[in-house]
This record gives C-alpha cells, structure tokens and sequence, in this order.
C-alpha cells in the first residue's frame, strides 16, 4: 500500500514538473529579462559613507538594491532598482520551508582613472544560472543582468571605497517566493542584487591562517550539489568550524572519503604546492571539478594565470585530488612549499599550517613575511588586474 501511495505520488510531481517545465519555458520566451526596461527610483534619504577604516566585510550596505520578479505565467518582471529595503515575504514561501536559495558574490573596483570594473563578471553569471537550473529556479539572460548591475554601481559608485584591498562587494541573489507547503517546482521567485563596501575579509588583514583538517564532517559528496553556489551548502559548516576554532584554527580543511581527499578549505578552493626532490620540478595542485568542488572565479583565474604565466620548464599544474597523507609525507621530505585558499572575498588566503591527526603539519613561508613566494606572487597578479593596472578582457568597465 505504501508503495503504491509513494509511486503515485511522485507520478503527481513528475507531471507537474514537466508541465511546469513547459510553461516555464513558453514564458521566458515571452517575457526574458530585460535591461531596457529599468525602472529607477532614488533614494532620498542617502546613507553617511563610511571611511575606510570602519569598514567591516558585509555589514553596510549602499543606498540602493536591484529586484527583478519573475513568475512562470509572465515570465520576468521590469527590473526595478529602489532604495534598499526589506523584503515582504509570505510565511509559507518555499525559499523558507525547501532552501530554494542561490547566491553569486563578485566584486566591483575603482581604478587609478576613477573608472567602476567588475572582474569576471561573465563567470559568475554564467555560475548563477547553473545553480538556478538545479534547483528549478529560473534562468536568465545574463547580459542583460549584468546590465542591470552596470546601472546600480553608476548610482551608488560614491560607495565603492578606493584603494588597493577595498572594493564593493555584490550579492546577486535568487529565491524561491512561491508561497504554500508542498515540495514542488516554484512558480515564483525573486532575483535581487545588494552592495557592500568592504575593506579587507580578514580583519588581520593578508595574514596566514591554521586549519584543522576534518573528516568527521563532509561540505560535499559525489551527486550532490557541493559545485553549485546555494545558501544550503554554507549552515552546516559551520559548526565544524567553530569547533576547529575552539581547538585554536581559523578554518577547516575538508576531507572526503577513505583516502582523506583533501577538497576545499572553509568555503574556499584550496591550493597546494609541491617540489619533486629528484626532477626538481614544483607542481601548483587544486582539486578537480568533479561535481563536488566549487567552480570558483578565483581558482579559474588562479589555474589560467599560472598556466600562462610560469616557466613550463619548472612547472605543473594540476588539477588533481591530493590526501592529507601525501601533505604530511610531503612536509617530511621538505616537498611541500606552500599552500593558500581562494575565493572572491578574500582573493588569496595563505596558509601556516595545518592540524591533522593530533599534530600540526607546518607550512613554509617566506622569511618574515606572510605566505609562501607564489601565494604572493598571485595575490599580485589578480590585484593589477582587478584595479586596472593591467588591462585585461577579465574586467569590464562601468561606461
């Protein structure tokens, strides 16, 4: 009996998601997001900016926010940009109830010239719109989103704080809003895009970090959805982490399976860098995307940059798993060089050392400095190119 109520009713679910699927698709064709259609509405109660030293990563917020609606009957709503605000949501939204939740995090600069860049701006849409399909959110023309936040950072440019380490930082979001219990497609949603101007992630600033490798929690498995950026991967690391920090580390390094891969590091890619004794050869090693490491925008920029730019000679890239037994084998044979996390927030994060097993595995840095020669070398790198010091396709100017 029971098996026959459950097959009928995943019949029911199946079918309205296949019809839902239609209308959906009939409707974006009616109605695609579309830029030309902004609406503005200013604020006229402007915030006091704050200097730089008091900013504090994503507790500010500019004057004004971007909200797009959509809804499968009539496809996207005019794009609205208005002073920032509260949301009203019905109690019973699914976002609430199911997670159908998504988030991108990218950042926009102020060159020498005083000109507003968005560095890869194409990625993280490109991202978005995959993290929307898997959780049957809609998708959207991203050119034409990108636009819109065009038009927000021309509003609010007065936020985006100069300086080197100091940027605004941009949460475009999507959830779900269709309102009542039941696990099915959402036929509503909401995309909205808010700014933070923000100094440095880390308070100390570029500082190396200790992690606890931990493999009594798992951040993502084969088949999940550890490669899509949705709010539900971040609340259950948390606890691992605050245990880490009761034990004296800044971040978790995450390992998975019975080899201890070794996978990301907090919600960041992590790199690793190895010397082979006998050929000399040193090797940049990152996990690979295998469904269960996140496409971050920064590994990409990381792993292309190093591709073009380091000696051939000297030099594998790698796009491997390593296990925390290969570190600490490593760290033994003074094979082990350096290691460092990336994301958008704090770009470059170097690491000192990691804790595994009961000890700490020490990771080289530079004599009186911070991190390892290519940690630094990189940060340097990705920062000439997201101020504009060097003129890349990677930003896109603001006109």
């Amino acid at each position: 009996m029971f098996s026959l109520l459950k097959n009928n009713l995943f019949q029911q679910v199946k079918k309205q998601s296949t019809l839902k699927s239609f209308t959906r698709m009939s409707s974006s064709q009616i109605a695609p997001l579309d830029s030309s259609k902004l609406r503005i509405e200013l604020n006229k109660n402007p915030k006091t900016k704050l200097p730089n030293d008091q900013l504090i990563f994503g507790q500010s917020f500019t004057d004004h926010m971007l909200t797009i609606e959509w809804n499968e009957s009539t496809g996207w709503s005019n794009p609205e940009i208005k002073p920032y605000g509260n949301l009203s949501l019905d109690p019973s939204c699914c976002v609430f109830h199911y997670s159908f939740e998504l988030f991108e995090g990218l950042k926009a600069y102020k060159d020498s010239k005083n000109q507003i860049r968005m560095f890869r701006v194409d990625k993280n849409m490109e991202r978005m719109n995959k993290s929307a399909t898997r959780i049957c959110l809609p998708s959207f023309d991203t050119e034409e989103l990108t636009k819109c936040i065009g038009e927000l950072l021309k509003i609010d440019k007065d936020f985006i704080p100069e300086g080197r380490g100091y940027s605004l930082y941009l949460r475009p979001t999507m959830i779900g809003t269709t309102a009542g219990l039941g696990v099915g497609t959402p036929d509503k949603a909401l995309l909205y895009v808010i700014a933070s101007p923000v100094g440095p992630y880390y308070k100390t600033g570029f500082k190396a970090v200790k992690l606890e490798a931990t493999d009594y929690a798992t951040r993502a498995w084969p088949g999940g959805v550890g490669d899509k950026k949705l709010g539900a991967n971040y609340a259950p690391c948390i606890k691992p982490q605050l245990e880490a920090a009761s034990r004296g580390y800044q971040q978790n390094l995450w390992l998975f399976g019975p080899e201890k891969n070794v996978t990301e590091v907090g919600t960041m890619n992590f790199f690793v860098v190895f010397k082979d004794s006998k050929t000399g050869l040193k090797e940049l090693v990152t996990a690979p995307l295998d469904g269960t490491i996140l496409e971050g925008v920064t590994r990409d920029s990381i792993l292309s940059l190093a591709r073009e730019r380091l000696n051939k000679d000297e030099w594998i890239i790698s796009e491997r798993y390593c296990t925390i037994t290969e570190i600490v084998s490593k760290s033994k044979t003074g094979e082990l060089l350096e290691a460092f996390g990336s994301g958008t927030a704090a770009v470059v994060s170097p690491i000192k050392a990691i804790g595994y097993d009961g000890e700490d595995i020490d990771v080289p840095l530079l004599p009186g400095e911070q991190s390892g020669p290519l940690t630094k070398q990189i940060a340097n790198w990705i920062a000439e190119l997201q101020y504009g010091d060097v003129e890349s396709d990677w930003s896109r100017i603001v006109a």
